[in-house]
């Protein structure tokens, strides 16, 4: 019963149910521009917990970031945290807001819960990588890029990074 009361309240907003398994092989699909439109579907359908009330707090803390708001984004998003603990977009917003405010050790731990909850979530891994990358762990970074690149292999900051780092760590020829 639950699941129709979920699945008429997407339908009536309007929203179309994605087949992630399928979304995903899109996206790794290494010719044309079909990607795109799946890298969308993806992030459209993690954005969306199956209850408004968390998809409005996941939006506000998303609100409170984008103004700079720290203090307010960790608020709204460990709200979010504790009443939809499954939901894994709320444990990867979080632990944005956490490494913007300098706390990179309990972002680190909502990005590990986040992969816990989706092992594919491409934008985690590529956050990890970055966050490992500034706290001093170019290898540990690098696989995480790696990582995210196995799942999402067109992410132009994950593509970058991992370049950057295989020249940092393979070093320079005399």
């Amino acid at each position: 019963m639950t699941i129709l009361l979920v699945m008429a309240t997407a339908f009536a907003a309007g929203a179309q149910p994605v087949d992630l398994d399928d979304a995903f092989a899109r996206l790794a699909q290494p010719e044309g521009e079909g990607w795109r439109i799946a890298e969308s579907d993806i992030l459209r359908a993690w954005s969306r917990s199956g209850s408004p009330a968390m998809d409005l707090l996941l939006r506000r803390g998303e609100d409170a970031l984008d103004r700079g708001d720290l203090d307010e984004a960790i608020g709204h998003l460990s709200a979010l945290t504790d009443h939809a603990p499954d939901f894994a977009a709320g444990w990867q917003t979080r632990a944005a807001a956490l490494a913007m405010a300098g706390q990179f050790g309990p972002a680190i731990e909502d990005l590990a819960r986040t992969l816990v909850l989706e092992p594919r979530h491409f934008a985690a891994l590529t956050q990890l990588g970055a966050m490992l990358e500034e706290i001093g762990q170019p290898g540990r970074a690098l696989a995480a890029y790696r990582e995210s690149l196995k799942v999402h292999p067109h992410q132009q900051e994950a593509l970058d990074a991992a370049a950057r780092l295989e020249r940092r760590l393979r070093g320079t020829d005399i």
